[in-house]
C-alpha cells in the first residue's frame, strides 16, 4: 500500500526510525527536571520519604502538541467506520452531551423527591419510552451496564420463582449467545445449560424441548441472534419455555435491528435489558459509567430493584418507592443519571419515525456491505449484522492487516459456529462511501498472502503486541523500564 493510498483512507501515518523501530513519542519527547522535595524536614519515617523527585519538564506548547499527536494516533468512531459485530458502535451525537451538561442536570441524588421533580419526571419519561419500545410494562433504570442489567434481570427471575415456591436451578443459553449471558446466570447461582444451534444458525426447537423442564428458570435469547438471524420460531420458543414454567429473557444487544418494527414483549419475552450504549447512542466503553435498564412484564414488576420511580397515585408529581417484592439495590440511587438523560434526549429527538428509520438503515447497511465483500457469509438472510468467514486465513491476522488500510476491523473468532469468524455490524450511521471503504479493506486483505498477514500491522504506531503478556505484566509508568523492572 502506497502513501497515497493510505492518505486516501484517512490513516495517520506512524513515524519510524531508519532501523525500522517503532516511533514512540512518550520516549522521544521526554524531558525531566529534578526537584528538591525537602525530605529531611518531613515528619514521616525515613523509609517513606525521598530527597528529590524527577518530574516531566515540558512547556505548554510541547505538551499540547504531544497530546494532539497521541489523539491522532488513536482510532474511534469519530475517526472512521467501527464495525465491531454485536457491539453496535454508534456515533454519539454531540447535542446529547450539551443536554447532559446543562446546569439543571447537576442534581444531587440524595435530595428529597419534592426538590427534584424535574429529574424524576425525566426518569419516569425514559422508563415509559423504553417500556413502549420494548413492549414491557415496567422498567428500572438502575443497572449501570448491559451485563449488570443481565444480572439484575436474572435476579428478578430468581426472586419470582422463589416467591412462587419453586427451586429452579438451570438457565438455558444458546451456544451463540454473548459470554455475559453464561456469566450472569452462573453468578446468580444457576447451572448453565448450553443449547446447540440448528443447521440454519437459529434455535433448534427439538433441542430446546429436550433442554427445558421443571428445573428451568429461564431461556436467555438474543433476537436477532449473534449471526444477525431473526428467530422465526420465536412464538413457538416462548410457548415451549412458558409451558415448562420458565421465563423468556431478552438480551438487548441487537435491539438496534428492531427499533420501531418489532417488540420483544410482543414476541413473548418476560424480561429484557436495554444496552443504551448500543441502541440509543450513549457512550460505549472507556471504563466510565454506563446504563443497562431492565424491562419486565406486569407479573414481574413487583420484583424490580429499589428505589423505583413512578407517578404518585394522587397525581401530584413523582416519587421514589420500594416495589413490594424488590430484589433490592443493584446500583446506587436510580442509575447513572447523566448517561440516562443522553438516552432520553436521543429518543426524544428521533421520535418514532426516526427510530424506525435507524433500524431500516442499519439493516440496509449490513446487507449492502455483505454484498461487497469477497469473504463467504455462510448464514442468512440476516438483519443488522453478518458473520463472514475468513476461510483459510486467520481471522485475527485479517483484523491486524485491516488496520493498515485505515479502518477498524470487525469482531473476530466469534461466534464459534462460523470458522474464522469476522462478525460485522456497520450500524445505520455509515454512508455508502464509508461502507465502500470498509469493503475495499476487506477485499484487499482477502487477496493477500499469509506472510503479509502474519507480519501485520505494518503501518500503525505500534505493531503487534503479546496481549497475554501485556495483561499479565502491565507497564504503566511513563518512564523507560529495564527488562528486569
Amino acid at each position: 500500500m502506497s502513501d497515497d493510498e493510505s492518505g486516501t483512507l484517512g490513516y495517520q501515518q506512524a513515524r519510524w526510525t531508519d532501523s525500522g523501530d517503532r516511533y514512540e513519542p512518550l520516549l522521544s519527547e521526554k524531558d525531566t527536571t529534578e526537584v528538591d522535595v525537602g525530605g529531611d524536614d518531613s515528619p514521616l519515617p525515613d523509609d517513606l520519604t525521598r530527597d528529590s523527585l524527577e518530574l516531566p519538564a515540558l512547556s505548554e506548547p510541547e505538551l499540547a502538541r504531544h497530546y494532539t499527536r497521541l489523539s491522532q494516533m488513536n482510532y474511534g468512531v469519530e475517526s472512521g467506520p467501527f464495525p465491531l459485530g454485536s457491539c453496535t458502535m454508534k456515533y454519539n451525537p454531540k447535542f446529547t452531551e450539551d443536554v447532559a451538561a446543562l446546569p439543571d442536570g447537576a442534581v444531587h441524588p440524595d435530595r428529597p423527591d419534592d426538590s427534584i421533580q424535574g429529574t424524576l419526571a425525566v426518569m419516569a419519561g425514559l422508563q415509559d419510552y423504553l417500556g413502549r419500545i420494548g413492549g414491557m410494562d415496567a422498567v428500572t433504570l438502575q443497572p449501570p451496564a448491559g451485563a449488570a442489567g443481565e444480572y439484575a434481570g436474572i435476579l428478578i427471575a430468581k426472586a419470582y420463582h422463589e416467591a412462587n415456591g419453586e427451586d429452579r436451578t438451570e438457565v438455558v443459553v444458546p451456544d451463540s449467545a454473548h459470554g455475559t449471558n453464561f456469566a450472569s446466570a452462573a453468578l446468580a447461582g444457576y447451572d448453565v445449560v448450553e443449547l446447540p444451534s440448528a443447521e440454519d444458525g437459529r434455535v433448534d426447537l427439538d433441542a430446546l424441548e429436550a433442554a427445558v423442564g421443571d428445573d428451568t428458570a429461564a431461556l436467555m435469547l438474543t433476537n436477532p441472534n449473534t449471526l444477525g438471524l431473526f428467530e422465526r420460531d420465536i412464538e413457538e420458543i416462548a410457548t415451549v419455555v412458558h409451558d415448562a414454567g420458565g421465563l423468556l429473557y431478552y438480551d438487548g444487544a441487537n435491539l438496534n435491528a428492531l427499533l420501531g418494527r418489532a417488540r420483544p414483549g410482543d414476541m413473548g419475552f418476560d424480561i429484557m435489558h436495554y444496552n443504551v450504549h448500543k441502541t440509543f447512542a450513549t457512550p460505549h466503553g472507556g471504563g466510565g459509567p454506563g446504563a443497562g435498564p431492565v424491562g419486565v412484564n406486569s407479573e414481574l414488576a413487583p420484583f424490580l430493584p429499589s428505589p423505583h420511580v413512578r407517578a404518585r397515585p394522587d397525581g401530584t408529581g413523582y416519587e421514589r418507592y420500594e416495589p413490594e417484592h424488590s430484589v433490592g439495590k443493584v446500583h446506587g440511587f436510580e442509575g447513572n443519571w447523566l448517561v440516562l438523560i443522553k438516552a432520553y434526549a436521543y429518543i426524544a429527538r428521533l421520535g418514532d419515525p426516526g427510530l424506525a428509520d435507524a433500524s431500516a438503515k442499519a439493516v440496509l447497511n449490513a446487507n449492502y456491505l455483505a454484498e461487497q465483500v469477497d469473504y463467504e457469509v455462510p448464514f442468512g438472510p440476516f438483519h443488522h449484522e453478518f458473520v463472514a468467514s475468513a476461510g483459510d486465513q486467520d481471522a485475527a491476522d485479517v483484523a491486524k492487516r485491516m488496520l493498515d488500510y485505515g479502518v477498524h476491523p470487525p469482531t473476530t473468532k466469534w461466534p464459534e459456529i462460523v470458522g474464522e469468524a469476522l462478525m460485522t455490524e456497520p450500524t445505520e450511521i455509515e454512508s455508502k462511501r464509508t461502507l465502500d471503504q470498509l469493503a475495499a479493506a476487506f477485499d484487499a486483505v482477502a487477496g493477500e498472502a499469509d506472510a503479509t498477514l502474519d507480519a501485520a500491522p505494518h503501518e500503525t504506531s505500534a505493531r503487534r503486541i503479546d496481549q497475554v503478556a501485556a495483561a499479565r505484566n502491565p507497564r504503566l509508568s511513563w518512564q523507560a523500564l529495564d527488562d528486569g523492572s
